[in-house]
């Protein structure tokens, strides 16, 4: 993996007043099935840091704005100027510098009065240094947008605190900035048409935030950071556990809650659409275009979107403590709780990185062997059918655990993975490209699938297979340019010098259009050396394709080798460019991508090309219950979050090449993050097997509807 909130409400009475004291708004969320939800009010401190009645404070580009007078109340309406392709207004504080450090949010309370969807980026910027947060702001939309305030690291904590993306407090490592000296709000307005505008009531600071005492490096207190749990310490929560009576009654509160809520009761055994269409029914997952709009179709003929949600598996929350043990309350090795501790390697990026084994332990199957005892994963397991189907999931996505998606109960998909040797020259955030030439190439692939030949390749309830996962594809020319670079034994290479060969015969013609001095053809495949990519395009663009072809083409054949009646789901594209779109188009069944957007609705296929999308992976996160990184898409808390789910899903049914989306993922990752250090609050459950009930409430909200709303949309 790696990626929007309505977070007031809509009103048609007029903005609210902001006060230096003021009850917290409540969040309305309206889905077409006509449910609200609302949070509760709470207190909270509210500092307005900017309102229309200042004649100034602000700076415009590209952009014209006006104060003016809507329902009593003065704000500043921003229109883009014509043809401009973007629009920024930036404000300022009066002294010089905002000190937010007693706050845990800047936000805007803004409408959107136009009959177009706008997208607006919010940002914070202090020292060179920005944070930042898109949405989608809908027609007569009016939000109150938060943006949450992560810190730098203090300079006595930089060797605190290791491996994980980001840290207690609101402190980011990565990413956090001067609060104490915001220099200025910038609010951005992208997809707009000529009669858009955007009103701006109140630019606002809001929510306390209290300084730890170890913030100066006095840490004596600090560890242990982590309880017996895997829960940070030195904060409290709704929800937090802080004891094995609490996590008893939580199973007796959801077996309630699952009991009131068994499930959309217009879903097939499947999860497909029971009072809708039926089609013809063959006895595993296809896909077909109904009505102008792409789905999959169940094995008894029913119209399928697939509502998913990744890594449903019980131990995700496994962290390293190698180096680190002093911040955990761990149990001893030799009780029933020494199962959890191991040994891993595997850590591509962060602390761990390059530093060979290390060891882990596993909070997330701690937990739950305290919560149901010593048959916890046989529970377990049964348990999450029935919670997919309550909260309204109807798919297990990738990284799921077999003994789960082998009972049964749940349509699902098969992780694969292709590949032997790599591009040598090429180069990725997850590791180098696989040489889709090399003989080797599908040898793994190949056996993987042999296993599989006799059971999830006649399961009627697998959709089919992902092969590899957010590939470095880089732009239309990089991997051709790679290979350029990569030794003369590379297979690649080898290949391409044939087709240079086969194109121009003499070297000194190759030479002549790329102003290169090969003395040979062998010399060709001898040099490393960079090329003139202007001077060798044509040629580097063909070959890449040749490449993404190769590679799509070996995958495809050696999953319908074994697997002929399911889906080839394509690889899950997170950095992609439209060679590689059009080269998966031809062999793909269904084309993936990992999109980690506020929405989808803008996605695209090449021109030309109409085929079935996925979603493989997508989430938002907070920092209002004890995690410390929100993961790649922020929201404000939990309910905001809800919120993000709502819509983001909504615009996956809207959009009609697009027959599902998969949350990642199941469970927060650990605390202290995993072999990467990726700690994000991304669950639909907490460590300690706790639901978080706003995101399922939204996900019910989605499933209740999402039939008829996909099925409505476009007619």
């Amino acid at each position: 993996m790696k990626h929007c909130l309505r977070e007031g409400c809509r009103r048609a009475n007029g903005p609210l007043a902001l006060l230096i004291v003021w009850g917290y708004w409540c969040v309305l969320s309206v889905f077409p099935n006509g449910l609200v939800q609302a949070e509760q009010p709470t207190t909270t401190s509210v500092e307005v840091l900017w309102s229309p009645e200042k004649a100034d404070g602000y700076r415009l580009e590209r952009a014209t704005a006006e104060v003016i007078s809507r329902d009593g109340v003065s704000v500043l309406r921003i229109r883009p100027e014509a043809g401009a392709d973007s629009a920024t207004v930036r404000f300022h504080a009066p002294t010089k510098t905002w000190n937010l450090s007693s706050f845990r949010y800047v936000g805007i309370e803004l409408s959107n009065p136009s009959a177009e969807t706008l997208r607006i980026q919010w940002r914070a910027r202090s020292k060179g240094k920005s944070l930042s947060r898109d949405y989608i702001l809908e027609p007569g939309e009016t939000v109150h947008l938060r943006l949450t305030l992560r810190r730098a690291v203090p300079e006595p904590l930089r060797d605190v605190f290791f491996g994980m993306r980001g840290f207690p407090e609101l402190l980011d490592p990565e990413g956090g900035i001067d609060v104490s000296t915001l220099e200025e709000v910038v609010l951005s307005i992208r997809d707009f048409s000529p009669s858009s505008a955007v009103e701006v009531q109140k630019i606002f600071a809001s929510g306390s935030f209290q300084t730890p005492p170890w913030w100066n490096g006095e840490t004596s207190k600090l560890f242990p950071l982590i309880d017996e749990f895997g829960q940070y310490r030195h904060r409290d929560w709704p929800g937090k556990i802080h004891s094995v009576e609490e996590l008893a009654e939580k199973i007796r509160e959801e077996d309630r809650d699952l009991a009131a809520h068994p499930g959309p009761g217009d879903w097939d055994q499947f999860g497909g659409w029971k009072s809708g269409p039926h089609l013809e029914a063959t006895g595993h997952f296809r896909v077909t275009k109904h009505e102008g709009k792409w789905w999959l179709v169940d094995p008894e003929g029913r119209l399928f979107w697939s509502h998913g949600m990744d890594c449903v598996r019980s131990t995700t929350a496994t962290t390293p403590i190698t180096d680190r043990e002093h911040w955990f309350q761990l149990p001893p090795k030799d009780g029933p709780f020494g199962v959890f501790y191991g040994r891993a390697s595997w850590a591509p990026h962060g602390y761990y990185q390059g530093k060979g084994t290390y060891q882990t332990f596993c909070f997330s199957g701690a937990n739950l062997l305290r919560k149901y005892g010593p048959n916890w994963e046989k529970t377990f397991n049964e348990r999450m059918h029935q919670r997919l189907r309550s909260w309204g999931i109807n798919t297990i996505g990738n990284w799921s655990d077999p003994a789960i998606y082998g009972m049964r109960r749940t349509p699902y998909v098969v992780t694969l993975s292709s590949g032997a040797r790599r591009i040598e020259g090429s180069t990725g955030y997850w590791g180098k490209f696989a040489d889709p030439f090399d003989p080797n190439f599908d040898r793994g692939l190949l056996a993987a699938m042999q296993r599989e030949a006799d059971s999830s390749a006649k399961d009627p309830w697998c959709l089919g297979y992902f092969v590899d996962n957010e590939l470095s594809w880089g732009d239309e020319l990089s991997l051709a340019v790679a290979t350029v670079r990569s030794p003369a034994d590379q297979p690649a290479k080898k290949v391409f010098q044939e087709r240079l060969r086969q194109k121009y015969g003499d070297i000194a013609k190759l030479n002549a259009v790329w102003g290169t001095n090969f003395s040979s053809w062998d010399d060709f495949l001898q040099k490393t050396d960079e090329v003139d990519q202007k001077k060798a395009r044509e040629d580097l663009a063909a070959f890449y394709s040749e490449i993404a072809e190769t590679y799509f083409r070996r995958c495809r054949d050696a999953v319908k080798k074994f697997a002929p009646d399911k889906l080839y789901l394509g690889c899950r594209f997170a950095w992609v460019n439209d060679r590689a779109i059009r080269a998966a188009s031809l062999y793909c069944d269904v084309v993936s991508f990992n999109r980690y957007e506020v929405s989808v609705a803008s996605l695209r296929l090449p021109e030309g090309i109409d085929k079935p999308v996925i979603i493989g992976e997508f989430h938002f996160g907070a920092l209002d219950r004890g995690m410390f990184h929100t993961g790649l898409r922020e929201a404000a808390d939990q309910v905001d979050r809800a919120e993000c789910y709502r819509r983001y899903v909504k615009s996956g049914l809207l959009h009609p090449h697009i027959v599902g989306t998969h949350w990642f993922q199941l469970m927060d990752q650990p605390t202290t993050g995993r072999g990467d250090g990726e700690n994000y609050q991304i669950g639909f459950l907490d460590v300690c097997d706790t639901p978080y009930p706003e995101i399922i409430q939204a996900a019910r909200d989605v499933a209740s509807s999402m039939y008829t709303l996909r099925s409505a949309s476009g007619r």
